[in-house]
């Protein structure tokens, strides 16, 4: 039986509480953890941001335990509520094609590799191969021949329109794990998903790697785990049996061509023949593509770089497309849009309705459409798109395509912003012809569009336009409040800051846009790198003259001390951030939200005096904040003041003061989807209940 007071046993509950600050709850436990091991120590302990520093908390929070034995107990109590997550889907592999020819010696290779008895080695195969040689096909139609094999099931990630950042968390999805079990710093996320694999056994499919970087923190010992690394080119450094994947011989590639088009239409177009198979080159893509138009092949070999088939592919397949597509795609594929919906492509090509010019494209191949319904471009098919615009369009044209789209995003995300958080002064007060019937569904459609805002941003960003940088970028803040997804919108919101410092120094949107970066920088525990976007955000309002915005940077950055264990630096921001307010007349700006504002920082007080252990005190802020959100009606603000309040009991082992305040916390969280805050108040719950 584990020692729950070891080194390791300690190690292993603060690493669990650090990483599962992805909810309330999760932050919290953070804050627990720290008034309890500043508790402990009798002394402030800054709080952990690496490895080796947490391991030398655990040394610190285990030499004083055992010379303590209350709180040994009261750390065992702690210890017995922190919520680990557990993944409990079983992933499956996309859709493989009906065809399939030849590989057998690569086909081989895997069922070796994956059947070798485990001595230690992982196993991991790197497939390469260039653009359109069907390594994803020979993966895909491996794996599925395999299901028995991998009874856990069989995890597959597209990496082409992932940042690195993104990668662990999507995987962590694909296992199961709702957003809020799941850590908010990429490395915690590894680290998760690497013990989430411990224990089973499951192919893992990691398709278009474009670096050893971009894997290696995915990599897995665990004896049960087969990874297969899909590349262009060998990965140099990756530690996998590497399989080169190359062009079908002749024969496999007339067999493939001859199961896709029938062997009529071979047999009809039996003179052009030779030419279909020399310009494929072995290509499945080519072939697949070319197989459609066997019986109206192009009047003449159009130009392309050399030992190109998925370019000359595609370029075969645009000279029959309907003018009208065939604009589309050229205008559509100008920037590398992550997954375009029909709305952003209509935009592109300035028409009304794309829905069935996409059908078009996506029936010759030239556009790939994703498991959400969206479009996207092969590399070589896009950048074949790019250079066609180019020649047929003009610059004037392609540079007014690119606009509308950034346009369409720009008002998209306005309105969206402006639906999800009406009462806002951070949403930008901007005209948009967008709107949304609720909160819910707007902040679903930014959720839906990041990747496609950040790379509008990106955009902006290139074409000099600085006010629809920063209008995407503040319009941003629903989505970072209310999902998330900080990983996603980090390089944007890092284009809007330097963008903001450099055209919009000391204004209210510079400070708008320093204070966003500051909470995702938090959120995603780089906290060093959080704290000058915080004071930056700070001195931008100030300079502004906007008191309330210069009280909520303050507030914000005793928020940050709160999460590094700072408390007494957190309660001297709040009460200057309280004396800030002051400045806010009774018919300035904000005036009507001073009650509410103040009754916050009464209760993030409360929370920096527990951290202190100074309860009493603590108590009295929190009872004061708690009288105003009861009486205003705000039922998730009264239940987290409630939920500060018992925990606060609580550390005095006052069972008996804390259990009522749970039980009404429960009550007001009824209705309001707050389910991780529910199960913490539970485990509060049976603490009260059996404290020993």
């Amino acid at each position: 039986m584990v020692d729950p007071i070891s080194v390791g046993a300690i190690g292993a509950v603060l690493g669990a509480v650090g990483t599962g600050m992805a909810n309330e709850a999760g932050k919290w436990a953070w804050e627990s953890a720290g008034g309890l091991v500043r508790r402990i120590a009798g002394r402030e302990v800054p709080a952990p941001t690496t490895p080796g520093q947490l391991d030398d908390v655990a040394r610190l929070v285990h030499d004083r335990l055992h010379d303590d034995p209350r709180l040994a107990a009261t750390w065992a109590l702690f210890a017995r509520g922190v919520r680990r997550p557990e993944a409990s889907a079983r992933p499956s592999l996309p859709d493989a094609p009906r065809f399939f020819t030849d590989r057998r010696q690569a086909l081989k290779t895997l069922d070796k590799e994956a059947r070798r008895a485990f001595d230690g080695r992982p196993r991991r195969v790197l497939l390469y191969g260039p653009e359109g040689i069907g390594t994803s096909t020979l993966a895909v139609h491996w794996g599925w021949r395999q299901t028995n094999s991998f009874p856990d099931g069989q995890l597959y990630a597209d990496l082409r329109a992932l940042a690195p950042e993104a990668l662990p968390g999507t995987l962590l999805r694909g296992l199961g794990l709702p957003d809020e079990e799941i850590p908010p710093a990429s490395e915690d996320r590894a680290d998760l998903f690497r013990r989430c694999l411990a224990d089973r056994r499951l192919l893992l499919v990691l398709d278009h790697a474009r670096s050893v970087a971009q894997v290696q923190p995915l990599l897995t010992s665990a004896p049960g785990v087969f990874t297969i690394v899909i590349a262009r080119h060998r990965l140099l450094g990756l530690d996998a049996l590497p399989v080169q994947v190359g062009p079908l011989a002749r024969r496999d590639a007339e067999r493939l061509l001859t199961d896709l088009a029938g062997k009529p239409a071979v047999t009809a177009a039996r003179a052009a023949l030779p030419a279909v198979l020399d310009r494929c080159a072995g290509s499945p893509y080519a072939l697949r593509a070319a197989a459609p138009r066997l019986a109206t092949p192009p009047a003449e070999a159009h130009a392309v770089p050399e030992n190109d088939p998925v370019g000359a592919a595609a370029a075969d397949s645009y000279h029959l497309l309907t003018p009208e597509a065939a604009r589309l795609y050229r205008l559509a594929g100008l920037r590398d849009w992550p997954a375009l919906d029909a709305a952003a492509a209509a935009r592109a090509a300035d028409v009304t309705d794309a829905a069935e010019l996409l059908d078009e494209l996506t029936g010759a191949l030239l556009l790939e459409r994703t498991p959400a319904g969206r479009y996207r471009y092969r590399p070589a098919v896009r950048a074949h798109a790019e250079r066609t615009a180019a020649a047929v369009d003009g610059i004037a044209a392609c540079s007014a395509a690119v606009t509308r789209v950034i346009e369409g995003y720009r008002d998209l995300a306005v309105g969206a912003a402006r639906a999800a958080l009406p009462e806002s002064w951070r949403v930008p007060d901007a005209d948009s012809p967008v709107s949304f019937p609720d909160r819910g569904s707007a902040v679903a459609a930014l959720a839906a569009e990041a990747p496609n805002l950040v790379e509008a941003v990106r955009t902006a960003d290139d074409f000099g336009d600085r006010d629809t940088v920063v209008l995407l970028c503040r319009s941003l803040w629903p989505l970072q409040l209310k999902a998330g997804r900080h990983e996603v919108l980090l390089p944007a919101l890092l284009i809007g800051a330097r963008t903001a410092d450099t055209h919009f120094p000391g204004t209210r949107t510079a400070g708008s846009l320093h204070a966003q970066l500051a909470h995702t920088l938090t959120e995603l525990r780089s906290w060093d790198e959080a704290e000058p976007e915080a004071l930056a955000a700070a001195r931008d309002e100030q300079a502004a003259g906007h008191p309330r915005g210069h009280a909520s940077a303050v507030e914000f950055l005793g928020l940050l001390r709160l999460r590094q264990w700072r408390f007494d630096d957190a309660y001297a921001c709040f009460e200057e951030a309280d004396s800030l307010l002051d400045a806010i007349g009774p018919t300035d700006e904000g005036a009507a939200d001073l009650p509410r504002a103040r009754a916050l920082l009464q209760r993030h007080r409360g929370r920096a005096l527990r951290g202190l252990g100074r309860r009493d005190e603590a108590v009295r802020r929190l009872e004061g904040a708690l009288r105003f959100f009861r009486d205003s009606g705000e039922a998730y603000n009264t239940a987290r003041t409630l939920t500060d309040l018992a925990e606060t009991r609580l550390d005095g082992d006052e069972f008996e003061a804390a259990l009522p305040l749970i039980e009404e916390a429960l009550t007001a969280l009824e209705g309001e989807n707050a389910a991780y805050h529910v199960a913490h108040l539970r485990g509060l719950r049976e603490r009260c209940v059996t404290p020993e």
